[in-house]
């Protein structure tokens, strides 16, 4: 299979600025877009009235985490309403959960590359349909950090692959479509110089390694399998502290490069819940856990208020 490289990736995005968020001439010529994996549909839901005012969306991997970040949301934007008004769109399926909280959107992914792409590319058709502009999305999660102690918050400058390329690679119809995974350098540097407001809060920017598994993928010793001894994953993950990795995860990749290609301004925010050259199990106790998670979903919260003017 022979790539399609650099200038294709330019291309494809570049091209496609002339209209937002969707890449894909088929959707014009249907009577009805199912978007399946959610519960809605363009003939069964008003998708502008439901979500034309959406200007942030933030997805993570748990259902549970989505939600609690969704009444966090309402509690800092101080709007109308309680927790109990807030439901879960897409209850009458059990793939994704999916709040709405005034102009924010929070949603779940699952785990892994596979599960956030079906996911994103519902994402991105629902903006389409909801005519939807000026759209931001976060991916907000957790992470093994790479040289960094428990509790860092990672904000991606890039995402590579294992091989720490900057890169996404698609097979479609048989060949290989290589696409960039460049995030938004502003909105980075806006939620780094944001963090600075937060000190309790460690923050830095690092690039992200995206795998295809949390164990053999990431070097870890303690799966059912493992190929490797233990002096190799740590010329490994010190090849990879090298090369400017702050931490690993399994959905970069695809986030970032489909989020490029649908012109949608982007950014990765994950906390590290160990350091990956002290260790491969997570032992922290859970209330401290439950701390950490917090700390992305803050830090996007504060971006969010700065950006709709609700603090200076």
């Amino acid at each position: 299979m022979s790539p399609i490289l650099l200038n294709s990736m330019e291309k494809e995005h570049n091209d496609y600025i002339k209209q937002e968020y969707v890449k894909n001439p088929h959707l014009d010529g249907m009577e009805e877009d199912i978007l399946y994996h959610f519960n809605l549909s363009t003939k069964t839901h008003n998708l502008p009235q439901m979500f034309g005012d959406v200007k942030f969306v933030c997805v993570g991997g748990s259902s549970n985490r989505m939600r609690s970040f969704a009444h966090f949301i309402l509690e800092q934007l101080k709007l109308p309403g309680n927790i109990s008004d807030v439901r879960d769109i897409c209850e009458g399926t059990d793939r994704y959960s999916m709040y709405k909280v005034g102009p924010v959107m929070s949603i779940s992914h699952g785990m892994g590359v596979p599960s956030i792409s079906i996911m994103l590319h519902e994402l991105i058709k629902l903006l389409y349909h909801a005519k939807c502009r000026d759209v931001i999305i976060f991916r907000i999660g957790t992470s093994g950090g790479i040289g960094l102690p428990a509790g860092t918050v990672v904000i991606t400058e890039k995402a590579v692959d294992s091989f720490f390329r900057p890169q996404f690679d698609q097979v479609v119809l048989g060949k290989m479509i290589v696409r960039s995974t460049e995030l938004d350098e502003d909105v980075a540097k806006q939620l780094l110089q944001y963090s600075t407001e937060l000190p309790d809060i460690p923050t830095v920017i690092g690039n992200t390694m995206c795998t295809h598994d949390f164990y053999e993928g990431q070097g870890r010793l303690d799966g059912a399998l493992c190929s490797f001894s233990s002096e190799e994953k740590f010329e490994y993950l010190r090849k990879a502290y090298d090369k400017g990795v702050r931490n690993i995860e399994m959905e970069s990749t695809v986030f970032a490069a489909m989020c490029r290609v649908c012109n949608l301004k982007a950014a990765v925010v994950c906390v590290t819940l160990l350091n990956r050259f002290e260790g491969d199990q997570i032992s922290t106790p859970h209330d401290v856990l439950l701390d950490y998670q917090q700390r992305p979903q803050s830090l996007v919260a504060h971006f969010i208020k700065k950006r709709l003017g609700l603090m200076s």
